[in-house]
């Protein structure tokens, strides 16, 4: 499982759902076993409280954790869904430049366990981190 680095085959961030690229993920890096990005956040990531929702967190670790896993299995003509997200918010901020780094921890024939760490660049002080479990299940017919 070492392909080259470049982008998920057949997946656009581009293309995603409104909702995801709300998040503001950009992907710098993939590989089978890391993932490499930023978002920027800010007033649009806003709680009404006025720092950022822990669910644009949870969207920032379900979708790198995916691309990480989906890269990893599409040569076998798969792709990977989370099916447990464990998010856990360490420190609030208004906003911020995030490094956004996930690392398998497991790949197995059926699963895998990433971990997802999100860092404010200025200060690499830790927002965020989660584990996303993921099943591997082949691409739908229509994607292939």
């Amino acid at each position: 499982m070492n392909a080259p680095s470049g982008p998920v085959p057949n997946v656009s961030l581009e293309a995603a759902s409104r909702f995801v690229a709300a998040s503001g993920l950009v992907i710098d890096e993939v590989t089978n076993t890391t993932v490499r990005g930023h978002a920027d956040l800010g007033a649009d990531h806003h709680t009404p409280w006025g720092v950022v929702h822990g669910g644009v967190y949870t969207t920032l670790v379900e979708s790198t954790g995916s691309i990480g896993a989906s890269h990893a299995v599409a040569e076998r003509g798969e792709f990977a869904v989370g099916i447990h997200n464990a998010t856990d918010f360490l420190r609030p901020t208004t906003g911020a430049r995030v490094s956004v780094e996930g690392t398998a921890l497991h790949q197995g024939r059926t699963q895998q366990l990433w971990e997802v760490i999100i860092t404010d660049s200025s200060t690499d002080k830790v927002l965020a981190r989660g584990q996303l479990r993921l099943q591997n299940v082949p691409m739908p017919k229509e994607a292939n």
